[in-house]
């Protein structure tokens, strides 16, 4: 018996040679192949700048981490308002098509590049990426790169970095919140909201005024100190409650609402502007509206501000990160938001998980300001069968949308705001 099954191991041992000595003379070609095969992997590609008809799920090929960078196995990644404004080109100096959207994600790392320190193969982490996280892998240098609490999931991880950093820095770094001040932020139920009410929370005494869609408002009543209709005449209501006003607006929205924030604030009140969602109005981007917002914009006067008081900032985390180099301060800022984690101060809002597949569904849902909290894209999750059929392109008003050679030329561009 032991005799037998040596010789069985030996033939075994001979059939894999014979194999393996076959695949190598199968011809460069499909050797080529196959090793193009073990190195790709999939990506959301945004082919052109424009409507939902320019995203499409493609192979990739796989990257390798640099000097001073990280590989991730990307496990779910962050999909923001920011996202439909690159799709459209309503950003400024935006990269070259087909590019990979997406700047935040969670993930394991797979592979250290080398002068990297600090972190280990296997280590699960969330990751700021400047462009290109929408896929199974990516690569971002190290200093871009945090652990997550064993308790985090990766949707809460990739949940976690834009909404809660750009939360933080506004309340603290920018408007330096304290005890017994007042806060007025649109867009309440959005990923961004949803951290700024949670925030506000950690704060003695601190009144939240916020806006939002009518339908969202049983969902975030308990989080929101007063609630207003997105589209009710808020700056009266406000007034109504707090005559003086508000100690800071965060505005999201920008056109009108800048000159109403302004209004609002009490003297040595901080007004930040962080985005300019008013300029999405349709699926494509639209000059009109850009025009319009701009247009509603309120004339910034500083001997007025000087008169009256009162601060008025922008804020962008990516260009913050990436163009200004301040990836220290982030990194103590993350630290200090994973500590409120841990103690269950703060806790990452995920409105629901979409496949790869279904990225075009998630903008559509993003667009409709129909999400409370945040969407994720789930690496692995399999996409629903009628949203997978990318057979038909459709826009946001359900009618095919055709290309049109020379979408992205000349086109207006806007500030990058996030």
């Amino acid at each position: 018996m032991a005799k037998e099954g040596a010789q069985r191991a030996e033939e075994t041992e001979q059939m894999i040679e014979k194999e393996g000595g076959r695949e190598a003379a199968e011809g460069s070609a499909g050797g080529s192949l196959r090793a193009a095969d073990a190195k790709e992997m999939r990506a959301v590609v945004l082919s052109a700048f424009g409507g939902l008809n320019k995203l499409r799920v493609s192979k990739r090929v796989m990257p390798e981490p640099r000097e001073g960078e990280l590989k991730v196995r990307v496990k779910a990644c962050g999909l923001n308002f920011l996202d439909l404004m690159v799709r459209q080109g309503n950003i400024d100096n935006p990269p070259k098509t087909p590019l990979v959207p997406g700047f935040e994600c969670s993930g394991i790392i797979e592979t250290i590049g080398d002068n990297v320190k600090g972190f280990e193969i296997g280590d699960r982490v969330m990751a700021f990426v400047n462009y290109n996280a929408w896929a199974e892998v990516v690569c971002t240098p190290a200093e871009f790169v945090y652990k997550i609490p064993d308790d985090m999931s990766f949707s809460e991880a990739a949940a976690f970095p834009m909404n809660f950093v750009t939360a933080y820095m506004m309340l603290f770094e920018v408007a330096n919140l304290r005890e017994g001040m007042s806060v007025l932020v649109h867009s309440a139920g959005g990923g961004v909201g949803q951290a700024v009410a949670q925030l506000c929370s950690t704060i003695p005494s601190v009144t939240v005024f916020g806006t939002a869609s009518s339908f969202k408002h049983e969902a975030i009543k308990d989080s929101v100190t007063h609630l207003f209709d997105r589209n009710a005449d808020y700056v009266q209501e406000v007034k109504r409650i707090s005559p003086d006003g508000v100690d800071i607006v965060l505005d999201c929205l920008c056109g009108e609402n800048t000159g109403k924030g302004l209004s609002l604030l009490k003297p040595l009140g901080t007004y930040i502007l962080y985005g300019s969602s008013n300029m999405v109005t349709g699926e494509t981007k639209s000059f009109f509206s850009f025009a319009k917002s701009w247009w509603q914009v309120e004339k910034v006067n500083p001997i007025k501000l000087y008169e009256e008081n009162k601060v008025i900032a922008g804020f962008s985390l990516l260009n913050l990160l990436f163009k200004q180099n301040r990836s220290g301060l982030i990194k103590s800022v993350i630290d200090k938001l994973i500590n409120l984690y841990n103690n269950k101060k703060i806790k990452p809002v995920v409105d629901s998980l979409w496949a790869l597949e279904e990225v075009k569904e998630a903008m559509q849902r993003i667009h409709d300001r129909g999400n409370i909290g945040k969407l994720i894209l789930d690496v692995e999750k399999a996409p629903t069968p009628l949203m997978a059929n990318d057979s038909t392109e459709t826009s946001e008003a359900g009618e095919e949308e055709e290309d049109h050679e020379g979408d992205n030329e000349n086109k207006e561009r806007m500030p990058f705001i996030q």
